[in-house]
């Protein structure tokens, strides 16, 4: 997208006229407050870039009750109902003229007396298409060749509010929606060569070419708008509670500009090329519930006459001032609808607590071998209301084994205990001499201030430091910095060599693997030595 800024269109441009105050002209720390300010900093981006978060979702039923609130939504479903037993029609299934009137008094878009203005008539026929779309109202033809519409078989579940009828229909009109908000002039066009004629009128060959540049905008405008909306998901889906508006310029910018670049001038353009088209189309959304926007305001790019315009640099725009630019929200049902398409798409995009709702076998597999989680939360709300010794118990037989996640598993299990707490000492005590669980389960006891927990015994001790290396290895994902500092604390003390030659005989299925790990990242280069060395004998005692 070419970089380019609206002039002044009360002037021309041999008039000298001074350019409107657009986001490509602002610095965009300055317009935009900074990403911090909204909860979005470079590693939570980078996260959002690769997987998609999950998110919180409320009940299906809370849910059905937001669509039904939506005005338009409520428009259709009230002309369906007004629909009965059946209402003559036009042969395009529209309202007839002496039907228009009355439907926009119906849904308060009109008063109840004198004349009803034109526009209020175009919003009840947007309403009656839409009802007619979702099959709210069904269209006939009766045997002396009048057009009818009657009531749906839909209507009724949706007018008691079915969640899954009412939701189903939501998003078949949101996706009505999203599909006509796109226009082939939702992108800058490019600028022609002086001379040139359009390639839609030179008739011809360029009749096609110009049919298929028409598609193609569309399909760019529509890869936009999806874009648009993903990465609005995924930043949102990380932001705090009250923080999940975000300025309509940090999304074009998390479009447009390259990670970890800083934007030059051309692509403060392309950000605002990216507003404008944005902008419209936003707007639509709005309407049925996906959204809550504020568009920029239109006075930006038609400065009053005589009016000063910004000078960049002169002082930050205050939250007023930069809320012009555009605000966007999405809402929960958006969140719904957009979950919904990703899913159509073959992304995973998980819920909050999705994988808590089964027992502590599947929860903690769960959790491993789930890339786009939060393990904290999950296991927050398996916990959550169950008693703390069978809730315990549960979770230390689902942690037992020797396979790839058995670290990890185990890992998650001592994070789980810890939000049972004190009460699931019992349970804790019972595995005291279990070889997989005892190493952990004194040092939960001792951390939690028990002074009678015994001393383990020297191969449980080994097994347990190789497994808790290894859970933070699988964890980390090889995080340098991290296994660092977890080195430091490695109980190696005089004599390395006899530690490591003790450490690499314990029979673990990392034991290799974190010997690898020390020996790449400890900054003792006598100690790291002794570490790849007692790797090779690891490896090569299998």
């Amino acid at each position: 997208m070419a970089g380019r800024r609206r002039k002044n269109s009360g002037a021309s441009a041999g008039e000298g006229a001074a350019e409107a105050v657009l986001p490509a002209d602002l610095e965009l720390q300055d317009l935009y407050g900074a990403f911090a300010a909204h909860g979005l900093d470079d590693e939570d981006l980078d996260d959002a870039a690769v997987l998609v978060p999950p998110v919180k979702l409320p009940a299906e039923q809370e849910l059905a009750e937001q669509a039904k609130a939506v005005p338009m939504f409520g428009y259709a479903l009230a002309l369906a109902r007004w629909a009965a037993p059946h209402r003559t029609v036009d042969e395009f299934g529209d309202l007839v003229e002496e039907d228009r009137a009355p439907a926009a008094r119906l849904l308060g878009l009109a008063p109840a007396e004198g004349e009803v203005p034109e526009e209020a008539e175009v919003e009840a026929l947007r309403a009656w298409s839409l009802a007619c779309d979702l099959d709210l109202v069904e269209l006939g033809t009766t045997k002396d060749g009048e057009h009818v519409a009657v009531p749906g078989p839909d209507l009724e579940p949706a007018e008691q509010g079915d969640p899954d009828t009412v939701l189903e229909l939501w998003l078949t009109a949101a996706g009505i929606v999203r599909e006509l908000a796109v226009e082939a002039d939702s992108l800058p066009e490019e600028e022609e060569e002086e001379g040139e004629e359009p390639a839609a009128q030179a008739g011809g060959e360029e009749d096609e070419d110009g049919l298929n540049e028409v598609e193609e905008a569309r399909d760019a405008a529509a890869e936009l708008l999806d874009e648009a909306l993903q990465v609005l998901y995924e930043t949102t889906a990380f932001a705090d509670p009250g923080n999940e508006t975000v300025p309509l310029g940090v999304l074009a910018a998390l479009l447009v500009v390259p990670e970890g670049e800083e934007p030059s001038e051309e692509l403060l353009g392309d950000i605002t090329d990216v507003m404008v088209a944005l902008d419209p189309m936003l707007g639509d959304l709005a309407e049925l519930g996906l959204l809550d926007y504020r568009p920029i305001d239109p006075e930006l790019f038609d400065e009053e006459e005589g009016e000063e315009p910004v000078v960049v640099g002169e002082a930050p725009l205050d939250e007023e001032e930069s809320a012009r630019f555009g605000l966007v929200r999405l809402t929960p049902l958006g969140q719904y609808g957009i979950r919904q398409w990703l899913l159509e798409d073959g992304f995973d995009a998980p819920l909050v607590g999705e994988l808590a709702q089964g027992d502590a076998a599947e929860l903690l597999r769960g959790v491993c071998e789930s890339a786009n989680v939060l393990p904290e939360e999950e296991l927050r709300i398996w916990v959550a209301g169950r008693e703390p010794v069978p809730a315990a118990r549960e979770l230390l037989a689902a942690a037992r084994g020797d396979d790839a996640y058995g670290p990890l598993r185990r890992m998650l299990c001592v994070s789980a205990l810890n939000l049972l707490g004190p009460e699931a000492e019992p349970a804790v005590r019972e595995v005291l001499d279990d070889p997989e669980l005892g190493g952990s389960a004194r040092a939960w006891l001792s951390a939690l201030g028990a002074t009678d927990v015994p001393v383990p015994e020297r191969s449980m001790a080994l097994w347990t430091v190789v497994d808790t290396f290894a859970a933070q290895l699988l964890d980390s994902g090889g995080d340098a910095a991290l296994l660092r500092e977890l080195i430091t604390d490695l109980p190696v003390k005089g004599d390395p060599a006899a530690w490591f030659g003790e450490l690499w005989r314990v029979d673990h299925p990392y034991t290799a693997d974190v010997l690898e790990a020390i020996g790449e990242l400890h900054t003792d280069r006598a100690l790291a030595k002794e570490a790849r060395k007692a790797a090779f004998k690891a490896r090569s005692k299998g």
